[in-house]
């Protein structure tokens, strides 16, 4: 059986010494079961056994998305220093432009609709990440309702083009909504709250984020993949206010990159979550972060030593019961 998420043996050496793939003390050989809960012998904190409630997708609840350090936090002052510079630096604002590049009619049995074709740019520099994504009139509209809930005043001088009985489908009324709609998203993002609402980014990255997890879920780790390298990048525009949520997006391209056996991809996709959770302990996906990455390190012959000590130490201020794998948090993602 393999290891728990939270199995990192303490190494006699740094690397003088070298694991036998076949040894007990090897993480991720079969033979390797030594729990966290054994280099911490002495502790007498006593770990919860309940499993931990997963909270809802998207924007992270409240007490995530206070980007500061951990009160506990081990960073040096010069470690912190640092941190607070790359924070500053993610907190310059990013400008998105907003498309309606093309409009198409879809029929299907019982309904026929236009899709519209947004497009999402950044402005300033070249854009290589562009964003192409399709939306349809009810989408706009269940938007708009869900603002007027949280935003009635800010939005009230914002038009929103109405619904027509008859004549959707001329071209005259799609050009003129295209039109529209791209004036409704441009004056939206100018709100400094809406563009930063769950229910505004929703709109722009939930469909093509569930339809990712749920490819996930299915095994199809290249589908997934194919659509998670195209909205991760307008995740990342679009909450550069709180950084850590874009975590299980990128958490969930390691898990696709090292069931596909590109561990060099996943460890990739792995620092860049851990780059996000910088002392953000108790952040649900820190732990198994770590544990996933500890493996694809000493698999790849990269420094584990100090990815290991930094979930000893977590542990030791917080110990907890063995909780999810990777896998397994991410995978409850967007249900």
């Amino acid at each position: 059986m393999p290891p728990g998420p939270l199995a990192t043996p303490r190494p006699r050496s740094r690397r003088s010494e070298p694991w036998s793939m076949a040894s007990a003390e090897h993480p991720g050989s079969p033979g390797w079961t030594a729990p966290v809960a054994q280099s911490m012998a002495g502790t007498k904190q006593a770990a919860s056994a309940t499993v931990p409630d997963l909270p809802h997708p998207g924007l992270e609840e409240d007490s995530d998305t206070d980007s500061s350090p951990s009160p506990n936090s081990s960073m040096t002052t010069r470690e912190l220093q640092e941190y607070w510079r790359n924070e500053k630096c993610c907190w310059k604002p990013v400008k998105l432009l907003f498309e309606i590049a093309s409009a198409r009619i879809e029929e299907r049995k019982v309904s026929k609709f236009v899709m519209y074709q947004i497009v999402v740019i950044q402005t300033g520099s070249f854009d290589s990440n562009k964003a192409i994504l399709d939306r349809r009139y009810s989408d706009f509209e269940r938007l708009q309702k869900n603002l007027l809930k949280s935003f009635g005043e800010e939005i009230e001088d914002v038009p929103f083009p109405r619904k027509h009985l008859m004549g959707n489908f001329t071209q005259e009324m799609i050009s003129e909504r295209k039109l529209a709609f791209r004036e409704y998203l441009s004056l939206l993002y100018a709100i400094r709250c809406v563009r930063r609402s769950r229910e505004f980014i929703d709109f722009l990255t939930r469909p093509e984020l569930k339809e990712a997890f749920g490819c996930l879920r299915a095994g199809q780790y290249t589908k997934a993949l194919d659509i998670l390298v195209h909205v991760v990048p307008l995740q990342e525009k679009l909450t550069g206010h709180c950084r850590v949520t874009v975590v299980p997006a990128l958490c969930a391209m390691l898990v696709c990159h090292r069931e596909l056996e590109r561990p060099l991809e996943a460890f990739a996709a792995g620092e860049r979550a851990l780059e996000r959770l910088q002392a953000r302990e108790g952040h649900r996906y820190y732990a198994p972060l770590l544990d996933a990455m500890i493996r694809l390190a000493y698999a790849l012959g990269k420094d584990f030593v100090s990815l290991q000590e930094r979930l000893e130490e977590s542990q030791l201020r917080k110990p907890t019961s063995r909780g999810f794998t990777l896998k397994e948090l991410t995978v409850r993602e967007y249900l």
